[in-house]
């Protein structure tokens, strides 16, 4: 008779690889580039790549700073878990406004109610110029979206921060080109094969903190657009809807006119793993409006410099 042997502190399992991994990529990419760069929303990914920065550079401080893109219609819960983060690992945070960029006259202001979504392209580009970024990490994942399954784990842009599909380098068995070559930048996903479920069974294991509006709690919304949006200053219902007030979470953190919540009742990191094994949807493709505009929205705005 066989037996399953009992899992010990030092047997690998596939999160230990996917970390491995991960810390191996930010490694690689400090090597090649001078002025990295880690970009930092406040949602699960970008956390997760955040602790995992943490990790590949201990016990020093991190080797590079932190830049939000800051639209000015974030919700408020995930702006206070991003500067309670910064400060705990003593990162350098560098904030860059879309509202700046409105300013400068250099977008257009879609009002109060408008989604600044896809004006954040602009801001980000000015930033990493201005600042002389040469790579950026991002915690894009290619489970998200059709566009982000073809990107490259490194993924090489233009002197314009453009991105072309076929121009890229190969990457056979995990062996990556990461010299940067003048006029170049490169965008660096280090959690590009990780998957929602492998996400959030490491913030278990890691036993990370998160913004509160991940986890199941009473809120009122508005049904728009197949969504539940929360009611707030950039989301006011409009005269053929109703405000309910429902349990719901966020599976994935954008402006709050555009990212919808799900119904739910999984207030601890146990149900939120149990619910994502179940689910079907991608959490962009389900909550997220900017993604929903038109089949190729994503791969339009990566073209154009979005991360």
């Amino acid at each position: 008779m066989t037996t399953t042997p009992l899992r010990t502190s030092t047997t690998t399992d596939h999160l230990d690889l996917l970390e491995s991994h991960a810390i191996f990529i930010l490694r690689e990419v400090v090597a090649e580039c001078e002025r990295p760069v880690l970009l930092f929303s406040g949602g699960k990914d970008s956390a997760v790549l955040l602790h995992l920065a943490v990790k590949a550079f201990a016990p020093q401080q991190l080797p590079f700073p932190v830049m939000h893109i800051d639209t000015g219609q974030n919700f408020p819960e995930v702006i206070d878990f991003r500067d309670t983060t910064v400060e705990r690992v003593g990162a350098r945070l560098v904030v860059a406004k879309v509202q700046d960029t409105i300013d400068q006259g250099k977008v257009q202001d879609p009002g109060v109610m408008g989604s600044r979504n896809r004006l954040q392209t602009v801001t980000l580009l000015d930033a990493l110029n201005d600042n002389n970024f040469d790579a950026a990490f991002g915690g894009a994942r290619r489970d998200e979206d059709k566009a982000r399954a073809k990107e490259r784990i490194l993924s090489f842009r233009d002197t314009f921060g453009q991105w072309d599909p076929r121009k890229q380098r190969p990457e056979l068995w995990q062996i990556y080109q990461g010299k940067v070559n003048p006029g170049e930048s490169v965008r660096a996903f280090p959690l590009s094969d990780w998957t929602e479920l492998d996400v959030w069974q490491y913030i278990e294991r890691e036993q990370m903190a998160l913004p509160e509006i991940y986890f199941a709690h009473d809120r009122d919304v508005v049904m728009r657009d197949g969504m539940y949006l929360a009611i707030g200053p950039f989301v006011e219902p409009r005269s053929d809807e109703t405000i309910e007030r429902l349990s719901v979470r966020f599976r994935t953190v954008g402006d709050a006119n555009c990212t919808g919540a799900v119904i739910s009742r999984a207030a601890t990191l146990e149900a939120i793993i149990n619910e994502v094994a179940l689910a079907n949807v991608s959490e962009r493709g389900a909550t997220r409006a900017d993604d929903k505009f038109s089949e190729t929205a994503m791969e339009d705005r990566k073209r154009e410099g979005y991360f």
